[in-house]
C-alpha cells in the first residue's frame, strides 16, 4: 500500500471547505491519456487553480491502474518543475464496488467516489458506509451519489434521471459519514444531455431541490456530475472535419456559476474535453494530410485544453486564484 501523502496528493477535505467559504467550485477534470494530464496541470497551474484529477473504472482500465499512480505522481511532480503551487486530488469517478475503492485508496488515490445511485436505498447507504470506513482511516476522502444522473459516457450508462430527494440527503448523510454527495438537478452524462431540437431549448436546473438540499445540509460539499457545457464552436470544428455529431447540448455556463453561488464545491467536466481533442485532432490531420507525427496532433489538442481549462476556472467555476487560501 502507498499513501496518497506519499505522492504529494492533497484530500478535498479543505478545498470543499475553502470553496465553500469563498463560493467557487473546484474542477474535477477527468483524463485518460498524458496530454489531456498535462493540459489540466498547465492549464490549472496557469491560473492558480486547485483541481481534481479523475479517472473512471474504464479510463484506469484502458491505462492500467499502476500507470494511472505514477502518471498521477508525475503530475505532481511536473506542477512543481513548472512552479505551480496548487494543490492536486487524485480522485476515483463513478467507483463500482468496495473492492474498486479499496484498490485505488491503496494505490494512492486521496478521494475515492462510490456511485451507488442505481441500487436501492438501504445498500447504496451500506456500502458507501464501508468504504467511507476503509478510507477515513487512511485520511481518504468520500464522495457519495444520491439520485440518478441521467446519460452515457464510458463509465455510466443511465436512461432515466431520477432528481434526488432533499428529505433523503440528511439521513444518507449522518448514516455513511460521507465526505461529499453527488446530487442530481437535471445535468447529464455525456454529450446529448436533453433531447430538444434548439439551445433555448434547454431546461433550467433544479435549483429548487439544490437550495433544499443546502438549507438541509448547511455547509456540506455538494458536487455536480455531468457539468459539461458542449461549446457550440468545437462541435462545428468536428462537423466541418468529417464528424457526425447532431444536437448536442450542454449545461450553459450561466447556470453552473448559478449553482457555485448555492453551496456547490466540485463541478465535474469530462465530455468538453473529449469535444475538444477530438475538434482539433480532426481539424489538424484535415489541414496537414502529409503530417503523422502524434506529437503535432496531440500537442495541438493539449493547447486548446489548456485554454478551455482556464476560461472554465476564471470565468464559470471562479476556482482561479483560489489556490493561495488551500
Amino acid at each position: 500500500m502507498i499513501s496518497f501523502k506519499e505522492l504529494g496528493f492533497s484530500n478535498t477535505k479543505r478545498m470543499f471547505e475553502v470553496a465553500l467559504e469563498r463560493k467557487f467550485a473546484v474542477p474535477g477534470y477527468n483524463f485518460s491519456n498524458l496530454e489531456q494530464l498535462q493540459a489540466i496541470i498547465i492549464g490549472c497551474g496557469e491560473s492558480n487553480s486547485p483541481v481534481i484529477l479523475q479517472n473512471s473504472p474504464s479510463a484506469g482500465k484502458y491505462a492500467n491502474p499502476i500507470m494511472v499512480r505514477y502518471l498521477g505522481q508525475g503530475a505532481v511532480e511536473m506542477a512543481k518543475d513548472l512552479g505551480y503551487d496548487i494543490p492536486i486530488a487524485l480522485h476515483l469517478d463513478h467507483g463500482s464496488s468496495f473492492e474498486l475503492a479499496k484498490n485505488c485508496i491503496n494505490n494512492g488515490f486521496s478521494s475515492v467516489m462510490f456511485d451507488g445511485s442505481h441500487l436501492k436505498y438501504d445498500e447504496n447507504v451500506n456500502t458507501t458506509k464501508k468504504i467511507v470506513h476503509y478510507a477515513h482511516e487512511k485520511d481518504v476522502c468520500v464522495e457519495a451519489e444520491l439520485g440518478v444522473i441521467a446519460g452515457i459516457e464510458d463509465h455510466v450508462k443511465a436512461t432515466k434521471h431520477y432528481y434526488t430527494d432533499p428529505e433523503q440527503v440528511e439521513d444518507f448523510v449522518n448514516k455513511t459519514n460521507c465526505d461529499s454527495l453527488a446530487i442530481a438537478i437535471g445535468t447529464s452524462h455525456g454529450a446529448y444531455k436533453f433531447k430538444v431540437e434548439k439551445e433555448e431549448d434547454i431546461p433550467e436546473l433544479r435549483f429548487d431541490i439544490l437550495q433544499e438540499v443546502r438549507e438541509r445540509l448547511d455547509k456540506f460539499p455538494i458536487v455536480l456530475h455531468g457539468s459539461s457545457s458542449i461549446p457550440k464552436k468545437y462541435i462545428k470544428i468536428i462537423n466541418e472535419y468529417g464528424g457526425k455529431v447532431a444536437k448536442a447540448f450542454g449545461i450553459p455556463e450561466l447556470q453552473l456559476k448559478k449553482a457555485t453561488q448555492y453551496g456547490v464545491c466540485k463541478i465535474n467536466i469530462a465530455t468538453d474535453f473529449r469535444i475538444v481533442f477530438t475538434a482539433m485532432i480532426r481539424k489538424y490531420l484535415s489541414e496537414h494530410p502529409n503530417h503523422f507525427g502524434p506529437r503535432q496532433y496531440l500537442g495541438l489538442a493539449r493547447q486548446e485544453s489548456i485554454e478551455m481549462i482556464k476560461q472554465r476556472n476564471k470565468e464559470v467555476l471562479g476556482s482561479a486564484n483560489q489556490a493561495q487560501y488551500i
